[in-house]
């Protein structure tokens, strides 16, 4: 499996303009407003199963539109308020089953793992939250649902989900709220940056690995493997769309996201990852905002990245900022 991308020197140095809507911000505000609007709800119920030293529970909030998201909390069986990790998981992949969960609770932190609308039926234990809204003419997938208008893009809902699920896990007795951090592979590393970029202090620490959703006009035209081709296949049929669709994914950039960010912050990146290209990650982590960030590079990795070996990094580095 050769380089996917630039060389490291040249990822070094690599620092594209990345297209930036000016009513950005005011998007965000406006959706995150309407769906504050809808007071919280939340159901947590005790699950019984094979997992017995740590309690297991299923949550259910309301995201985007006041729909119900499911999602599990794993933690220790002990008293008091422990600090918390909110995990997004990977494209088309569900929150799976409690025992896909066990490390970070292992580690002694509450896991709260978010259920992706609509997804989960891709690899893993399965998803449980259907998305209800529909949208116009699309790609098989997720990438290109309702894309021609930021309002409906999907991304839309799933980010705004994320932020709703961290304002909730913040809000339980048996979570520190000042020390609630945000991680996720992927798909799962461009939510967290969305969260982070949209949250900023709420969050103690964002760890996106190998995060995807970055860059999007760079990634669309190279890379090779899916699900950004979902997107080069669209445009290949909507040929007079491509102004208009670039121009809704910047509203979801991770790259742009990431400029607002406050929180410390560890990301990784394999170089021979030919699903996120390394120059999109390296895109996003240059305009971080915070002063504090790592970058872990997995030269000889595809988009497995650095896999447990940097979750054990993960765990070292989120406990010397608890």
């Amino acid at each position: 499996m050769p380089l996917s991308d630039l060389t490291l020197a040249e990822l070094n140095e690599f620092r594209p303009e990345v297209p930036e809507p000016a009513d950005f911000d005011a998007f965000w505000a406006d959706t995150l407003a309407e769906a504050r609007a809808v007071p919280q709800q939340l159901s947590l119920t005790p699950i019984d199963g094979p997992v017995t030293q740590f309690e297991v529970e299923d949550l259910t909030f309301r995201g985007f539109g006041g729909d119900p998201v499911r999602a599990w909390v794993i933690r220790p069986r002990s008293a008091g308020r422990l600090p918390a990790v909110v995990e997004f998981v990977g494209y088309n992949g569900g929150r799976g089953l409690p025992a896909e969960h066990l490390d970070w609770a292992s580690a002694g932190f509450v896991h709260v793992v978010m259920d992706t609308r609509g997804q989960g039926s891709g690899w893993g234990g399965g998803g449980a939250t259907p998305d209800p809204h529909g949208s116009g003419p699309a790609f098989e997938g997720f990438m290109t649902r309702g894309i021609d208008d930021p309002r409906t893009y999907f991304y839309r809902r799933v980010f705004t989900d994320a932020v709703r699920l961290v304002e909730a896990v913040r809000t339980l007795d048996f979570v520190d709220a000042d020390r609630v951090a945000v991680t996720g592979g992927s798909q799962g590393g461009g939510i967290t940056l969305a969260v982070a970029g949209l949250l900023g202090g709420q969050v103690v620490g964002a760890m996106p690995d190998v995060p995807f959703l970055c860059h999007f006009r760079r990634s669309v035209e190279l890379t090779p493997d899916r699900p950004f081709t979902e997107v080069t296949k669209y445009l290949s049929v909507h040929r007079d769309q491509v102004d208009a669709v670039f121009r809704t994914l910047s509203y979801f950039d991770g790259a742009v996201f990431a400029s607002r960010a406050t929180a410390p912050a560890l990301f990784s990146v394999g170089l021979m990852d030919q699903i996120v290209l390394p120059s999109s990650v390296f895109a996003a982590y240059h305009r971080y905002g915070a002063a504090e960030k790592e970058l872990a590079v997995y030269e000889f990795n595809g988009h497995e990245g650095g896999d447990m070996f940097h979750w054990q990094r993960q765990v070292e580095w989120l406990r010397e900022r608890l």
